[in-house]
């Protein structure tokens, strides 16, 4: 039987280092901006959870929803209003956006110093180098989850399949950064199931339900599941959890694994940006 690596116990843990952090603060308290364009179900549930998470643990949130129709330019608009504000540390467009939108152009628009989910290309560049920035949420929220397991990833052989804008590209790079070996499989792969069975550790992001069966998997293996989707009356991950946590040495459960640790990744993000913003100002003012 498998370990259940936990990831909504320790997102209450890493919360509340967080709060006691905020508390010590005397004066304006860490801001995120939140914006929301559309109405899309799974989008709206990710905002909702964010808002209420900051206001858990004392971060002012800015909440920004906007219609489907908006135009990108009006997006941006509102994107330089919150750069220049002093009251904002982070901004986060919650993706996807509607197909209308320049993505890149918008991701682009945002304060590196500002962009606490990590896409803006200043902050993959010093992923990929080995700077400090900003590491997405996902990727980081596993790493944290990993690290709290005392699993390393140094010399282990990665498969992580996806390799999405969101979690798998910046995830590869911070995988490298720990020393593993990785393969990364995609829509294009010929045959998964020859990579998955080497794995000592399989990251699954796809969203395609069950699609790591139990035979998929290599006996012994660290198996964290990133997929997120509702089946019925069920939600369910990419990993047949009750088949594979049989077999793995390790298993994150969906829901409660990786998807609270995304937030609390966001959260010690922005008090990352805070930080950030508080010594910019300090330079501008000596």
């Amino acid at each position: 039987m498998a370990i259940i690596l936990n990831g909504k116990e320790l997102s209450k843990k890493v919360k509340l280092r967080v709060k006691r952090e905020v508390e010590k603060i005397k004066g304006r308290k860490p801001g995120l901006a939140v914006i929301l364009v559309g109405e899309e179900p799974a989008s709206k549930i990710y905002v909702k959870n964010k808002i209420k998470s900051c206001r858990e643990v004392g971060i002012r949130s800015f909440p920004y929803f906007l219609p489907q129709n908006v135009k990108t330019y009006e997006l941006l608009e509102l994107i330089g209003e919150l750069n220049a504000s002093e009251e904002v540390d982070g901004i986060l467009v919650q993706l996807p956006l509607p197909e209308h939108i320049d993505k890149e152009e918008v991701i682009n628009s945002i304060s590196p110093q500002k962009d606490v989910d990590g896409f803006h290309p200043c902050n993959m560049g010093k992923l990929l180098g080995g700077g400090e920035g900003f590491v997405p949420c996902t990727p980081l929220g596993i790493k944290l989850l990993l690290d709290y397991y005392r699993i390393s990833l140094k010399g282990k052989d990665v498969v992580v399949v996806g390799a999405g804008f969101i979690v798998g590209r910046p995830l590869l790079a911070l995988l490298l950064r720990e020393g593993a070996t990785v393969s990364v499989c995609h829509i294009h792969t010929k045959d998964l199931k020859k990579y998955t069975k080497e794995a000592e550790v399989l990251i699954s992001a796809t969203g395609v339900p069950h699609l790591i069966k139990e035979d998929m998997v290599r006996e012994g293996a660290i198996v964290i599941d990133v997929g997120i989707r509702k089946v019925g009356d069920r939600i369910v991950g990419d990993v047949d959890f009750e088949r594979v946590k049989e077999k793995a040495r390790a298993i994150t459960p969906v829901p409660g694994g990786v998807g609270p640790m995304t937030v609390s990744a966001l959260l010690l993000n922005t008090l990352k940006a805070y930080g950030i913003n508080l010594e910019l100002k300090e330079l501008w003012h000596t």
